[in-house]
């Protein structure tokens, strides 16, 4: 994923600590190398991790219900019930190639242990109201300097925080040279209401704090004009669009090609609720038939590879990981997912990019790597034990449908 268009065929990845020592043709990394361990997938493609930069991880045991954390007593949603929802989608994420992902929601404490207990690489967002503060600035210290945790700060909705959290967020971000992910533009409500309360739309709102900076992660943007988009670019934040959720809640698609002819660094994230999957798959193809349809007649078609761009190295500079993550080259962790292209799917093997983000599916993955470590190996759980996870989170459905 370095250069646009490359695929290069018979050809070794070479890994050592857990990251990418060599790329090179199958006979010269025979002759370079003496490898302790060697993996074979001839019918396969082998890319960068793909990578959710958004997700609400532990309400998938919400799924299939209309009833979420919101209309729920506070108690219920303790860190048993984080535990095991985190646990959940992780061991989807591993099945479907995701080898990171940015996380916002109660306990993040227990998001980061288990993250760190299956060997997932996650952001970890941590709430900024007063209550909370202090707990995420103690899960911040406990994991500074972690190869796998990085954590960042999540406000609310730019109409939903006053003045005093705003000012503090930016105070925090600035001596902690820290991240900020937050909800911008996420709908015309809220747009609407920001402007009635503050005066002015979200995005200028954050631009009066000083919050408009490459560190700060804005998700949805679904309500974005080209004055909106203007800034953005000028103060190179980045953006992680969740289409799904978006065409969900008001049938808004984002403006995927304005922002991406911007240069603005985009990512996908699936965001959480009831009917969310943590399927970036599901994502891509969407995000590549909203470009296919924007593409000009005549003009070179980097459709497929702009999507899957988003899925991979897009997500890791949204997340201010691209220095490690999101693309084959010596010196990154070797966070990688394998894709059997042998199915009927993807057969006959014409163009595999177009192809595998077209035709694939997380149904594909056969194998993904985390710095190294191989969490998934021919569509099986290494170190997870999904039998148990998936016991305890039909024993939440229960307890949900029976009200707690």
């Amino acid at each position: 994923m370095g250069r646009r268009g490359q695929v290069l065929e018979n050809h070794t990845l070479v890994v050592r600590d857990g990251r990418i020592l060599d790329l090179a043709p199958n006979a010269e990394a025979a002759a370079r190398y003496a490898a302790t361990a060697r993996i074979q997938r001839p019918a396969h493609l082998l890319m960068p991790g793909m990578i959710n930069t958004h997700t609400y991880a532990a309400m998938s045991l919400f799924r299939g219900r209309r009833q979420t954390a919101a209309a729920l007593d506070g108690h219920f949603i303790g860190p048993e019930f984080v535990r095991d929802g985190v646990l959940a989608a992780i061991a989807e994420m591993l099945k479907s190639g995701v080898t990171c992902f940015g996380d916002r929601y109660n306990h993040p404490d227990e998001t980061a242990r288990n993250a760190v207990e299956q060997g997932m690489r996650t952001v970890i967002g941590l709430p900024v109201a007063e209550e909370y503060l202090t707990e995420g600035l103690r899960v911040r210290d406990q994991h500074t300097g972690h190869p796998l945790i990085s954590t960042v700060f999540a406000p609310p909705a730019a109409h939903l925080v006053s003045d005093a959290t705003l000012a503090r967020v930016a105070t925090l971000a600035a001596e902690l040279d820290a991240g900020i992910v937050i909800d911008l533009h996420e709908s015309a409500q809220n747009i609407a209401r920001c402007v009635a309360l503050h005066g002015v739309r979200p995005i200028e709102r954050l631009g009066r704090f000083g919050l408009l900076t490459p560190a700060l992660n804005a998700v949805h943007v679904a309500h974005a004009t080209a004055a909106d988009i203007d800034l953005a670019q000028r103060t190179g934040i980045a953006i992680s669009l969740c289409t799904e959720a978006s065409l969900q809640r008001e049938c808004q698609l984002p403006p995927v090609a304005s922002l991406i002819e911007s240069g603005i660094r985009v990512g996908l994230g699936t965001g959480g609720g009831p009917y969310r999957n943590q399927d970036v798959w599901n994502e891509m193809r969407l995000l590549a038939l909203i470009l296919s349809n924007s593409h000009p007649a005549g003009e070179p078609d980097h459709t497929a590879w702009n999507a899957l761009a988003m899925a991979t190295r897009g997500g890791a500079s949204v997340l201010g990981l691209d220095g490690d993550i999101g693309t084959l080259e010596a010196g990154k962790w070797a966070d990688l997912c394998c894709v059997d292209l042998s199915g009927p799917a993807t057969q006959p093997l014409g163009d595999p990019v177009t192809q595998l983000v077209f035709c694939g599916g997380r149904d594909m993955v056969s194998d993904t790597w985390v710095a190294g470590r191989q969490l998934l190996s021919d569509g099986e759980l290494t170190r997870l034990d999904w039998p148990g996870v998936a016991s305890r989170a039909n024993a939440w459905a229960l307890r949900l449908k029976a009200g707690g």
